[in-house]
């Protein structure tokens, strides 16, 4: 199936600012949609099509950074380019920490616009490219029984087969069998390659 391509919301509720923002990404090629308003950007978005929001900071009723902070709260946050009518120091620090990528003052020139835009739909894809990844690591995780799930916590922890079952009551050919059905459900050919997919997954090891 074909990923729809990347769409940039402008979400601005000045009709002059919409328009002029959204005539300078189309002429750059970009898919571009206009909302009115925060609550509008809400209903129409669709966290499955990549892209990023050009947000305004300052609207009526609900700002730009509630916005953020709403996205945020429900752990969907596109990269997001803010836009304001004045410098506001403390806002865009603010924003910058809730992981805005870019704060830009208007009138904002064209090229600036546009290179910014482009770089927050490169973080958009790489971000979700990560974020596929490690689902499908997880997956593979969820294959393991409860006893392998056990002799990886071992494992990652640098105890060695025979520390194993001894800690698990068993005997060390268990072990190793557990061990290689570890490996191959996850996929890996060393150790040290179990070990940074089960700290990229968030696996704990036990503690010696």
């Amino acid at each position: 199936m074909t990923a729809p391509p990347p769409c940039v919301f402008v979400v601005d509720d000045e009709v002059s600012v919409r328009i002029a923002v959204a005539r300078v990404l189309r002429s750059a090629g970009l898919t571009v949609t206009t909302c009115v308003s925060a609550q509008e950007y809400l209903v129409r978005c669709d966290p499955d099509v990549p892209g990023c929001v050009v947000l305004d900071l300052a609207m009526p009723g609900f700002s730009g950074l509630e916005l953020q902070n709403v996205l945020a709260a429900r752990g969907d946050v596109p990269p997001i380019i803010f836009l304001t009518g004045h410098a506001d120091v403390q806002e865009s620090v603010q924003a910058m920490k809730h992981g805005a990528v870019e704060f830009l003052t208007k009138p904002v020139d064209d090229d600036i616009l546009i290179d910014a835009v482009r770089s927050a739909l490169e973080k958009d894809r790489c971000d979700r490219a990560r974020r596929s990844e490690l689902a499908e690591v997880r997956k593979r995780f969820a294959k393991l029984t409860p006893r392998e799930s056990e002799v990886l916590g071992y494992v990652i922890s640098g105890r060695l087969n025979k520390q194993i079952a001894a800690e698990l009551g068993t005997v060390e050919k268990t072990i190793k069998v557990h061990r290689a059905h570890v490996m191959e459900k996850l996929q890996v050919a060393s150790v040290a390659e179990l070990v940074h997919v089960s700290v990229r997954a968030g696996i704990p090891s036990m503690r010696i």
